[in-house]
């Protein structure tokens, strides 16, 4: 199962218990038991008898018991190949050839003997492999459930308590009644349908039906106003499943007493008496003692399928008519839904969020397709109506559609996190959070820290030209200022898995920025900052508004000297050099711990060329930061000499940075005013940046 939140999660096992052992529940037993809980199964039958009908698992469905497992080509499932549709009287109304199509799907279209399909899933659920295996008991009646305590009670009066209940015993569920607190009955749908099978070949030896069941893998069908016959292949293409929908008052008294009933040959024949030759003739071979009759039940659509710690499920929530081939389907999508939704991860006390969640993904794509079934039933509906109903129906998967919205669901659940592109894959991890939004201020302690910087008195008119705009200006009077080049090397970085990377910046001290209410900020002011690794580029632009490119930043480090240089795919244009060091006592962080830094985000759009998106002054307070988790300074070398070179080169040589390194290359060094090599350990994170 994957993870909600493309991280490892801690598995917190909990005991589902899980009514009624159908094919849903099953589905969504062995997704459940994989996800690492403890299943235990309710199964009122002995499945001593099995229901001999057929069942078609669609490509939306295919997809999910392949995803738990389960191939149903290992239980005689049959390709559907083609559909078929017939008037009454034998008139062929269209023919859709389902391979020409099948391309578009990612899984197959099976037919499948439900008994076969339902004996995979007892096989997977019951075998060894991932998670414990599922327990199941049988001859066990349920009587009530309690929500809230996650307590099933057996009608012998046996009761056990778990940490969720899942109620999939199927369209007189016993679970429902603890959903609304009252009893909600099912009703007819009008319609009836006969069910049973016959021998492939039996109607092959007939010359008169052989045309029926020559093609493999064909899903054809009769249909009058009110009556319809459906024939599809399963078992390996050697048994004939056969699906009668007709008036329910024409069979009423066949089913007084529910669904499963015997009936004899001759309400079959004299039902469909009406229907073309063929038709009628392989009717009349069905076999006596097989033919049953099925009421086709509908029921109020709920308002809810949770409470508390209870969900339903499959025909318990939803009972579907047997048209468009989803009753089985939306069974199995509604147990991986379930199965998703209650990942490894999830805690006891966020149960009943995650099953409204459950009912949030699967409730309304339920309800729609269960009125194309009623729809379908009322009326034969035109063959494009039909496909665009199809298309609906099982271009869909739910795993990966319950995987999303548990994901979002995780995600919101800290609305205070930083989102980069592409936000598509959630929350952006980086130097100031982890992927779900925890701070790694804590894990910086211990990364480590060496800076290079060479603080020099400059030409204050020239930096003025390189502040952007007239709200920044100089502190006090006079044409000298000061600047600093600063080189820092970062390593043991959280975030980088332990890695780090290298950044040069030069610093322009002396800087106030005057807001339009006339508040000032002073600071050191930053307007460019390269960095040799793209992932601190890209979260220092977006995150802070640091004014970050990239550049090469290669350090050669020796016993007296270190030596900085800066290139572009080859092309030098910075050189650092420190001689001369010798260790002193550490001192106090230098005026660099108030920085001002200038975000500018422009506009998407060539005829909004130059229309800023977003602009406005940053300021980080790092001294502020510092008291939370100070930095340590280890070591401090001062340096008996340094030196500066810059080279703007040209377009060809610096094709994205000429315009800058140029302009840098113009700013004079009047002189050295420190020159030092600091060492340290805790690295802050710049959390304290803000919008000024």
């Amino acid at each position: 199962m994957p993870s909600s939140t493309n991280a490892k999660d801690a598995v917190f096992p909990l005991k589902v218990l899980i009514v009624g052992a159908g094919i849903g529940g099953l589905a969504a037993a062995i997704a459940l038991r994989q996800q690492g809980h403890d299943v235990e199964m309710f199964e009122r039958s002995r499945f001593a008898n099995e229901i001999g009908a057929a069942i078609h698992l669609t490509p939306n469905a295919t997809g999910l018991l392949r995803k738990i497992g389960v191939n149903p080509r290992d239980y005689g499932a049959v390709l559907s190949e083609q559909i078929r549709d017939y008037t009454s009287d034998g008139e062929l109304k269209f023919t859709g050839n389902i391979t020409q199509f099948a391309d578009t799907w990612q899984h197959e279209w099976f037919l499948i003997h439900r008994a076969h399909l339902h004996q995979a899933l007892k096989d997977k659920a019951g075998a060894d492999g991932r998670g414990r295996p599922v327990v199941l008991h049988t001859s066990s009646q349920v009587a009530s459930v309690d929500p809230s305590s996650a307590t099933v009670t057996l009608e012998n009066g046996q009761s056990f308590t778990g940490d969720v209940v899942i109620g999939a015993d199927g369209v007189h569920s016993a679970a429902r009644h603890a959903i609304l607190d009252r009893d909600v009955k099912t009703f007819s749908s009008g319609k009836n349908a006969f069910r049973f099978m016959v021998s492939r070949q039996e109607v092959l030896n007939d010359p008169e039906t052989a045309c029926i069941a020559k093609d493999l893998g064909s899903v054809d069908m009769w249909h009058s106003a009110d009556s319809k016959v459906v024939i599809y292949p399963c078992v390996n293409n050697e048994t004939l499943n056969f699906v009668c929908i007709h008036p329910d008052n024409l069979t009423n008294i066949g089913v007084a007493n529910g669904w499963d009933q015997a009936v004899g040959k001759e309400t079959l024949l004299d039902v469909y008496n009406h229907f073309e030759d063929r038709v009628r003739k392989v009717l009349n071979k069905a076999q006596a003692d097989t033919l049953k009759i099925w009421p086709l039940l509908d029921m109020e659509t709920l308002p809810t399928w949770v409470n508390d710690r209870l969900a339903i499920m499959g025909d318990a929530a939803h009972p579907f008519l047997p048209y468009r081939a989803s009753g089985g389907a939306m069974a199995i999508e509604d147990g991986i839904s379930l199965a998703i939704m209650l990942s490894g991860g999830v805690k006891k006390e966020e149960i009943p969020e995650r099953l409204k969640l459950y009912e949030k993904a699967r409730h309304e794509r339920v309800t729609i397709i269960q009125e194309f079934t009623r729809e379908s039933g009322r009326r034969h509906l035109p063959m494009q109506e039909a496909m665009s109903i199809m298309s609906y129906i099982y271009d869909y998967d739910e795993w990966d559609n319950s995987t999303e919205l548990l994901r979002r669901h995780v995600w919101a659940q800290n609305p205070h996190v930083y989102y980069r592109q592409p936000t598509a894959f959630g929350p952006m991890p980086g130097p100031r959070q982890d992927f779900r939004g925890h701070s790694r201020a804590a894990a910086s302690a211990n990364a480590t820290f060496r800076t290079a910087s060479i603080r020099f008195k400059t030409s204050r008119t020239l930096l003025k030209n390189l502040l952007p705009n007239n709200s920044y200006n100089f502190l006090g009077n006079g044409s000298i200022a000061q600047a600093t080049l600063s080189q820092t090397t970062l390593d043991g970085l959280d975030w980088l898995a332990g890695g780090g990377y290298n950044h040069l910046g030069l610093y322009i001290h002396g800087v106030q920025y005057t807001n339009a209410d006339g508040q000032v900020t002073e600071g050191s002011y930053l307007p460019v900052l390269f960095e040799d690794l793209a992932d601190p580029i890209i979260s220092g632009r977006e995150e802070l508004g640091f004014p970050k490119l990239f550049s090469t930043i290669d350090i050669q480090k020796r016993d007296e000297s270190y030596h900085v240089t800066a290139a572009w795919r080859g092309a030098t244009w910075a050189r650092l050099t420190l001689t001369g060091l010798c260790e002193a006592a550490p001192v106090a962080p230098s005026d660099t711990s108030r920085l001002l830094v200038h975000r500018y985000m422009p506009c998407v759009g060539s005829e909004l060329k130059g229309t800023p998106e977003a602009e406005y002054a940053v300021f980080v307070d790092s001294a502020k930061e510092a008291e939370a988790n100070p930095p340590k300074v280890k070591h401090v070398f001062n340096a008996k000499s340094a030196s500066l070179e810059i080279d703007g080169l040209d377009w060809s040589q610096l094709p994205t940075l000429h315009h800058i390194v140029s302009r840098l290359a113009e700013v004079p060094v009047y002189e050295v005013v420190d020159a030092r090599l600091v060492e340290g350990e805790g690295v802050m994170d710049i959390s304290s940046a803000r919008r000024i």
